[in-house]
């Protein structure tokens, strides 16, 4: 972990991820008290920006400021929670599957990842679309989907890792002064897939957030529930939406903060790659540095030899 904090320092572009991050989680969860407005609350349809209203209100008179801090909270809260939830199982069913495979007479493994293969091949968010058109919407029936179809990519990195993992020094150690099959998988193994777990956490909640934007857009999400893209579908449904300018003040906003997430998760996930590939780092003076985007002339004043390379010979004339 002294790794991974080292790291996210000295890396500024992790910095304004993680500053824009809790910018949008402190705002969800304060939103009760920054909020000018409850969300609930009908105005005026249709009200210009003001003092009272610094966005104006939609159609119905809701007002758009309070709308979306509120619909932070929506949007973030599924996203953490399916993210989170595909994330740890894909890594426990992982592990297992990459531990019992080879094992005679265990066919766990091979049996976790032939469901993997199979949720791997099916193509997961037009299944989404098609089965939350029939099931009931609201924020379970989202979070059930992503975590269904979002942990098999978990469990295969996780498997890859582990097999990786078992046949090294200290997992034979452990198993010869009789440690159990449990304290190995916990105490030696999770360990060296924690890093992976973690970047893969970071790229599933970029996936659910756009997913769950997408789909609420569509209609297909909890309409009494404020959240980014059910105020797009809402704004979008609006027949002279693109006529005024009320698109500035009530498309662009939401549109820009799913962005904004987005952008500050793919930030983060940049240490995190690094952190979980070491191949993509070395330890110098200076800290930790990027080896394969440095030049060929810094390399070889670092390493005090240059390659060795053929001597130049003209082609003969013809």
């Amino acid at each position: 972990m002294k790794t991974l904090f080292s790291l996210v320092f000295q890396q500024k572009m992790t910095l304004v991820g993680l500053a824009m991050l809790g910018i949008f989680i402190g705002g969800a969860l304060l939103a009760p008290w920054i909020a000018p407005h409850p969300p609930e609350q009908l105005y005026e349809p249709l009200r210009p920006p003001s003092s009272q209203h610094p966005l104006g209100t939609d159609d119905v008179g809701h007002d758009l400021l309070s709308e979306l801090i509120y619909g932070a909270r929506a949007s973030l809260s599924i996203s953490l929670v399916a993210a989170l939830a595909s994330t740890l199982i894909g890594l426990w069913l992982g592990t297992i599957a990459g531990y019992s495979e080879g094992q005679p007479g265990n066919y766990v493994g091979f049996m976790i990842m032939r469901v993997v293969d199979i949720l791997m091949v099916i193509p997961r968010f037009p299944l989404i679309v098609l089965m939350s058109a029939f099931l009931q919407p609201g924020a379970g029936t989202l979070i059930l989907f992503f975590t269904l179809f979002g942990w098999p990519r978990a469990a295969r990195l996780a498997r890859a890792q582990i097999l990786s993992e078992r046949t090294k020094d200290y997992v034979q150690a452990a198993r010869l002064i009789g440690a159990s099959d449990r304290r190995i998988l916990i105490r030696h193994l999770m360990p060296s897939v924690l890093p992976i777990a973690l970047t893969r956490f970071v790229i599933e909640f970029q996936h659910v957030i756009l997913a769950e934007s997408g789909l609420s857009f569509l209609g297909l999400g909890n309409p009494m529930v404020k959240s980014w893209g059910m105020m797009l579908s809402y704004a979008f449904r609006y027949p002279t939406i693109f006529i005024t300018n009320l698109w500035v003040r009530w498309i662009v906003p939401p549109g820009m903060c799913i962005t904004l997430v987005v952008l500050a998760l793919t930030f983060l996930s940049f240490s995190l790659e690094i952190w979980a590939n070491p191949r993509l780092k070395t330890w110098s003076a200076r800290g930790i540095t990027l080896t394969t985007h440095k030049p060929r002339i810094e390399r070889e004043q670092a390493t005090g030899f240059a390659p060795r390379t053929k001597p130049f010979r003209p082609l003969p004339r013809t």
